[in-house]
């Protein structure tokens, strides 16, 4: 992976505490396969254009305006001026106002994360002494820039910071807004659960994240490298069983992870799943039947 190259540069400011910083990403999508659409005819890349179907023709940029759908329809017309009245100067200033227990943070809330460190060398003794106040805590605050206001979290992470974007309340569902929710309560057994629990034992532990890769990304990288080669590749898919009994595939499961356990690393083959039916599987094979 290529080295991070800062985002931006700011400051952090905690009352009358304003340190300089440097912004870099935590996360990279350099990694992924990317494609582009080409004319199978030429191989040429394809260009995509504005086009207004009404009209039947193609559309430049100064013939485009914004418009917000008030109702099917209907739009309501917005120039970029007005939109440039409205977004928030970017001033490169995280002003922190609250804290939080970090354990406090539900992930569903993260947006994206980013590494923070000192700019210069003078402020690294400042940036040292929140970093280590911080422990166990977030610091909440918001930050301005691009044109957008942010609300985010900062709290230490080994030598560094880090800095989440948040998402507001307004963007994240609540569980009672999605439907069929009387799906939930389905009633369980002790010895299942007793079972279920040997099974999650019986799996391998990890102490982190970094040991797994995107097997996907993996197989595209693999089947590009063989093209590239001349070789061709084929894929052939498997169609895991099916156990209807719950206890079965939970005993099965230990049985299968016990095994797997004791034979040599290089000749442990990939068990299939085994899972079960879809209520709509099932109910369409009892119509057929009947």
């Amino acid at each position: 992976m290529a080295p991070a190259r800062a985002t931006w540069k700011g400051s952090l400011r905690l009352s009358l505490i304003a340190i300089p910083i440097r912004v870099f990403p935590a996360t990279s999508t350099s990694s992924d396969v990317a494609f582009r659409q080409l004319h199978r005819k030429c191989h040429t890349p394809i260009q995509l254009k504005k086009w207004c179907p009404h009209c039947e023709e193609e559309v430049s940029n100064e013939d485009i305006v914004r418009g917000y759908e008030s109702s099917k329809g209907h739009f309501v017309l917005v120039e970029d001026e007005e939109i440039a009245k409205l977004r928030p100067e970017s001033t490169r200033v995280v002003d922190l106002s609250h804290t939080i227990d970090a354990k406090g943070i539900d992930p569903i809330y993260i947006e994206r994360s980013y590494y923070v460190t000192p700019d210069t060398k003078v402020a690294g003794a400042a940036f040292a002494v929140i970093r280590d106040a911080l422990e166990g805590q977030a610091a909440i605050g918001r930050l301005a820039l691009h044109g957008r206001e942010y609300l985010v979290a900062v709290m230490p992470r080994e030598q560094a910071l880090v800095l989440h974007t948040l998402r507001t309340a307004g963007e994240v569902r609540e569980l009672s807004s999605l439907p069929d929710l009387n799906f939930l309560d389905g009633k369980t057994k002790p010895e299942e659960i007793k079972l279920a629990r040997q099974v999650l034992g019986s799996l391998k532990t990890t102490r982190d994240l970094t040991a797994f890769t995107d097997h996907y990304e993996d197989a595209l990288r693999e089947m590009i490298a063989r093209k590239s080669a001349g070789a061709m590749v084929t894929a052939e898919g498997e169609t895991p069983s099916k156990v209807v009994d719950l206890m079965q595939a939970l005993r099965q499961s230990l049985a299968s992870i016990g095994a797997e356990k004791k034979r040599p690393a290089r000749a442990t083959a990939r068990q299939k799943a085994r899972v079960l039916p879809h209520p709509s599987t099932a109910h369409r094979k009892t119509r057929k039947a009947g």
